[in-house]
């Protein structure tokens, strides 16, 4: 998981400042000075790309150090340490209903608690009528915070994984 969100943290990097803004988020273990990258490795050598391009990857085994590779037949790759991907914040219910609404925060947390619940319970767990449960829940599942599928007579709805663990769900 914590691969995966450097992966993504680094894309990001890269579309919004470009290479050396991703060069740069690699400090302090990296520091980038145009046209030269150093980095502190456990051998002193120098790494001539020569057009050649440079593989960065995100590995859980290296801790605190850049491991560089060098070989004629592979792309030159420097692999940096990964760490943690810190867990989101706790959302409070008294938070959510600031943003979203006292009914949409009711909805959206008890469809994260009951992990998988019908419309019909959803206004029985929430004490929001079925009418008003039917209408919120069309505007949670827009915005990407409910997923709902059919299944059979019955359609579940539940919070969608970014949503479920700041409000306290798997």
């Amino acid at each position: 998981m914590a691969t995966a969100a450097d992966l993504t943290l680094r894309t990001r990097v890269l579309a919004d400042g470009g290479t050396r803004a991703l060069l740069n988020s690699l400090h302090p273990i990296a520091v980038w000075e145009p046209p030269v990258l150093s980095v502190v490795c456990p051998v002193e050598c120098d790494l001539h790309l020569n057009g050649w391009g440079l593989l960065l990857v995100p590995w859980h085994f290296c801790w605190q150090r850049l491991i560089t590779l060098a070989d004629d037949q592979l792309l030159p790759a420097l692999i940096y340490p990964v760490g943690k991907t810190p867990s989101p914040p706790t959302a409070s219910p008294a938070s959510l209903a600031r943003v979203l609404g006292p009914t949409r925060a009711a909805l959206l947390s008890e469809t994260a608690a009951l992990a998988c619940a019908t419309t019909s319970e959803l206004s029985d767990a929430t004490g929001v009528r079925l009418p008003s449960v039917s209408q919120q829940l069309p505007v949670l599942r827009d915005g990407g915070l409910v997923a709902s599928r059919s299944d059979g007579t019955r359609v579940p709805h539940t919070a969608t994984p970014p949503i479920r663990r700041p409000l306290g769900g798997f």
